[in-house]
């Protein structure tokens, strides 16, 4: 009996060992990927790839920055921020060639990572895959394909992962920081600025900056292990997987900066003309209050019907008012011109209020919409001493 057991106990010690050597066969790496010429790819990727050491051995890649285009109101959950993404897993050959196809660059990191929390990690992501874990709640700063990744290997790491977080002092904020990216889309620049609120308007700490990839890479350069054996860095090596020529970035001529500009002059000079001539050119503003009412009703929406943390306290909403519909309407209708001159009086104070939070740093307007604040100050006032007037002379 006694010779059973020991034959047993040598069995139990060579599958356990063999079941703890599978963890020397991992290498982790995180993945960072160059920014597209799209919006929706304008931000960088990250991932993270998981090789099998061996002539066998698989090479996966975890990827937190996919959704499934079979949702159920794929389109109206997009809209209204209750969007799930997800986590997907495809292997390294395929990521790559699909970042080789629109000539993204690829860097990899590869982590020096004890067997435990190789191990730990592969076992956090397998668990994560779980078809009921795999969606999670999408939000652009604070959840998404960078910080996911990072979550899971804090989750992995425990306090052994310390994070070197002074090393970058530049006070930037959330829109300094995705101002550096879309600069070369200045109608998806102008867009941004337009939906989102004053609430990415303070300074993102260095943690919040791990939101974009290439700042999750530089996090992950200076980040050292502690408490696992002598501290060492994070990183034990990178490796450049593909590189591409950074495209000159120059604006189109049809950009917003010219457009508006050219509006200005022709609305200055068409006001200039009715003032000489005693005419109100209302049809000027039916439009220009019109598109401005129409682009207020998109801001309360994102504002107050939807799940997006970006779009609060918007004070765009302050020039771009859904009221100027009604202000559009009754000018084309001719009614209620006492309601009329209070509203443009609204109008003048509204607008005004808008450049002071814009001056004063409470939020940052999109620069091209200079001209057009000149419009509607130019316009308002135009109206608010002329309409009774040029209307009884009509």
């Amino acid at each position: 009996m006694r010779k059973y057991k020991i034959v047993f106990a040598l069995f139990f010690l060579i599958f356990t060992g063999l079941a703890s050597a599978q963890n020397q066969f991992y290498e982790i790496s995180l993945l960072t990927c160059d920014p597209g010429d799209q919006l929706y790819s304008s931000f960088g990727h990250s991932a993270i790839r998981v090789r099998e050491i061996g002539s066998d051995g698989r090479d996966m890649v975890f990827n937190f920055g996919t959704f499934d285009f079979d949702t159920p109101n794929f389109y109206g959950k997009f809209a209204t921020g209750k969007l799930n993404y997800m986590l997907s897993v495809t292997t390294y050959d395929r990521f790559i060639i699909e970042y080789d196809y629109f000539k993204r660059g690829v860097r990899e990191q590869v982590l020096d990572m004890s067997l435990e929390q190789k191990d730990f990690l592969v076992q956090h992501l397998n668990a994560l895959y779980d078809p009921a874990r795999r969606f999670y709640k999408y939000d652009f700063f604070f959840n998404n394909c960078a910080t996911k990744v990072r979550d899971a290997f804090e989750i992995a790491m425990g306090k052994q992962l310390v994070w070197n977080d002074s090393l970058d002092t530049e006070e930037k904020t959330f829109r300094n920081l995705i101002d550096e990216y879309v600069y070369p889309l200045p109608w998806a620049d102008l867009g941004i600025d337009l939906a989102l609120g004053s609430v990415i308007d303070r300074n993102a700490t260095e943690r919040e900056k791990q939101f974009l990839p290439d700042y999750m890479e530089r996090a992950f350069a200076s980040t050292e292990i502690v408490g696992d054996g002598p501290s060492r860095p994070l990183v034990k090596e990178s490796r450049v997987i593909l590189e591409f020529p950074k495209p000159e970035s120059k604006l189109d001529l049809l950009n917003p900066y010219l457009l508006f500009w050219v509006l200005a002059i022709f609305y200055a000079v068409a006001t200039w003309i009715g003032f000489r001539k005693g005419r109100l050119l209302k049809a000027l503003d039916i439009g220009l209050f019109g598109v401005l009412g129409i682009v207020g009703l998109v801001i309360s929406f994102l504002w107050f019907l939807t799940d997006h943390s970006a779009t609060l306290w918007n004070w765009n909403i302050l020039w771009a008012f859904p009221g100027h519909l009604i202000l559009a309407w009754s000018l084309m209708k001719r009614v209620g011109e006492t309601w009329t001159s209070k509203y443009l009086l609204f109008v003048l104070i509204s607008t005004s209020a808008a450049l002071i939070i814009w001056i004063t740093g409470l939020q940052s307007f999109h620069p091209s919409l200079v001209p057009l604040f000149l419009v509607i100050l130019l316009r308002a006032n135009f109206l608010f001493y002329n309409l009774e007037r040029f209307e009884k002379k009509a």
